[in-house]
């Protein structure tokens, strides 16, 4: 058996930003995770300046060997209708290659790690929890996503998750691909479905393109993916992307209060406790934020119990309270929505600024827009 101080599920962002901080107070800390690093991730591939404050991230030294793409405009519309485009002058996000940067923020970490080691059975063994019979510690952290089985361990398949599911792809644009693609690099372009459950979105890093939709409803996901693509293609935005290579995922909203987040000696962070902003779906600013949030909690609790209760309460401090699950827009919502979404004032002012970039004053301890308040903003969910 091999042993350490905490172990955490999943190399994910959650996961090597806890175990960054655990290993910076001298902790030993060992990360499990199913696939092997770099590894693709289904992601449309931006971080905010929250994100780049909370990770530290050197963004000259990363750009110097990663793919780094400032981004400064958007083009942001209803699918089948009009777009407006919003011009910041200056870079306000950065476009990154998930397999580049969660493979950058782990090795960073300082932690152990048994990649391609895949959780199969987690348990309670006295004072401590063993995985796979093999690893075991007193405190464990699952930060495997949506299906995290550290998940299902503290929650079981709890009702009333507000699930969103997702479809995208990244490939390389060559040849007939590149000379027809007007996606540009600076420029992500931001697509709402008319119903307002969801959107599409094209966001190009140098010669690569991502291209996805994600919504509320998964057994209309393909249909409204192919809509979607058809449109881009009609619309002359992309050419046809390629019929290989498509990834699904899904994530909870933080919205309904459908996970526990922590129980004693575990702790959950990221997707595998479903802290997407219910505005935008953005991901990956909750999952570094909770992961830091755990690791303090890990670092100051006193017992089991303690360190669950100080993470909870931690999280609702900085995350807000659990919004109520929200109502489906109805045809009024949806025709009123699609008038705002061709207002360049609303592109900005609310969807960017206030969904996507946290532009406000004040927020969380990263700088930005307080979580709290995105968590309670109405509008549709975005897969990151």
């Amino acid at each position: 058996m091999e042993h350490a101080d905490v172990l955490i599920v999943g190399g994910g962002p959650a996961g090597s930003s806890c175990a960054r901080a655990l290993v910076a107070e001298g902790r030993d800390v060992l990360v499990l995770d199913a696939r092997p690093f770099p590894r693709d991730k289904p992601c449309a591939g931006w971080i905010t300046p929250p994100v780049v404050a909370r990770v530290g991230l050197p963004l000259d030294e990363y750009a110097a060997a990663h793919t780094l793409q400032p981004i400064s405009r958007f083009r942001v519309g209803r699918i089948g209708g009009r777009a407006v485009n919003v011009d910041y002058g200056a870079p306000v996000s950065y476009g990154i290659r998930r397999c580049e940067f969660d493979a950058w923020l782990l090795g960073r970490s300082g932690a152990r790690t048994r990649l391609g080691e895949r959780v199969v059975g987690v348990r309670r063994e006295g004072s401590e929890f063993s995985v796979n019979g093999r690893f075991a510690a007193p405190v464990l952290v699952g930060a495997a996503g949506h299906f995290c089985p550290v998940a299902r361990l503290l929650n079981g398949s709890p009702p009333g998750e507000t699930t969103i599911v997702a479809r995208e792809v990244e490939f390389l644009l060559e040849g007939d691909a590149l000379a027809a693609c007007r996606v540009e690099p600076e420029r992500p372009e931001l697509y709402f479905s008319s119903d307002l459950r969801g959107y599409g979105w094209c966001v190009r890093k140098g010669s690569h393109l991502n291209v996805g939709l994600g919504r509320r409803d998964p057994r209309a996901l393909p249909q409204h993916l192919a809509s979607f693509v058809e449109w881009l293609v009609r619309e002359r935005r992309i050419a046809a992307p390629p019929e290989a290579g498509w990834h699904g995922h899904a994530y909870l909203l933080r919205e309904g209060g459908a996970r526990r987040v922590a129980g004693d000696g575990v702790l959950l962070a990221g997707d595998a406790a479903g802290l997407a902003f219910a505005a935008s779906g953005e991901g990956i600013l909750p999952a570094v934020l909770s992961g830091q949030l755990a690791a303090e909690a890990i670092l100051e609790g006193h017992g089991a119990a303690d360190v669950g209760r100080r993470y909870a309460e931690r999280l609702a401090v900085e995350l807000g309270p659990d919004a109520p699950p929200r109502r489906v827009p109805g045809p009024l919502a949806a025709a009123a929505g699609a008038a705002l979404l061709s207002s360049a004032w609303f592109a900005r002012h609310v969807v960017l600024d206030r969904w996507f970039l946290h532009r406000a004053s004040g927020g969380p301890r990263g700088g930005g827009m307080p979580p709290r308040l995105e968590s309670r903003s109405v509008g549709p969910a975005y897969p990151p």
